[in-house]
């Protein structure tokens, strides 16, 4: 929306208790922004300390996952969940490098604990789930890509894993392969820098649906 000169003068007009009422009011109809300004404004904590707070959290939901007798319907619900946790916490601090170490952590705790079940699957049931992974990885590679060039040898590691887990994996690595994932890209570290618009072209050929 956008704001006409004189609505923008009529505000600044407002006397400061007016203002601060008003602003009261909008922050308890917008929450992700009323927690990034106690973030910016009041908080103690830093990025790096919410972001080990988020890792425990991400572990402790997918325990809760893998040790439970559910499906993967249910675990690409809790996936889901747990990504939108990560999204507001990049919201809430900007904290991009903890977008990409959180996602990698999430994808590849979830590896570890269900390609049995994954395998176990028949390629139609586990086709969904195997299609928000690699999803997902395509989008961890386009965030470390829009980072500084320095911040890929931290990730390297938890890649390389990655790259490794999916290869495990038959209907994973089948779906990765169909849909234009190149494994190599995770198991070198080497990624292209064009990942974002071969990203962009596979879903427009009709893929990773």
């Amino acid at each position: 929306m956008k704001f006409e000169q004189d609505f923008k003068d009529a505000i600044s007009e407002l006397s400061d208790k007016e203002k601060d009422k008003l602003i009261l009011r909008l922050l308890k109809r917008d929450i992700p922004l009323a927690k990034r300004l106690y973030f910016e404004l009041v908080s103690t904590q830093t990025a790096e300390e919410l972001r080990s707070e988020m890792e425990t959290r991400l572990k402790q939901g997918l325990r809760h996952v893998a040790h439970s007798h559910f499906g993967l319907g249910d675990l690409m619900m809790e996936l889901r969940g747990l990504s939108g946790e990560i999204s507001a916490h990049v919201n809430t601090t900007k904290d991009k490098v903890g977008e990409v170490s959180l996602s990698l952590l999430l994808v590849n705790q979830a590896l570890q604990d269900f390609i049995p079940r994954i395998d176990r699957s028949s390629p139609v049931k586990a086709h969904k789930l195997c299609i928000y992974i690699v999803s997902k990885c395509f989008k961890i590679l386009i965030l470390i890509q829009a980072l500084h060039e320095d911040y890929l040898v931290e990730f390297r590691e938890d890649l390389e894993q990655l790259g490794k887990l999916i290869w495990q994996s038959r209907n994973l690595s089948h779906t990765a392969i169909h849909n234009g994932l190149d494994l190599n890209w995770l198991l070198s570290g080497d990624l292209p820098e064009n990942v974002k618009a071969i990203h962009a072209a596979i879903r427009k050929q009709g893929f990773l649906r």
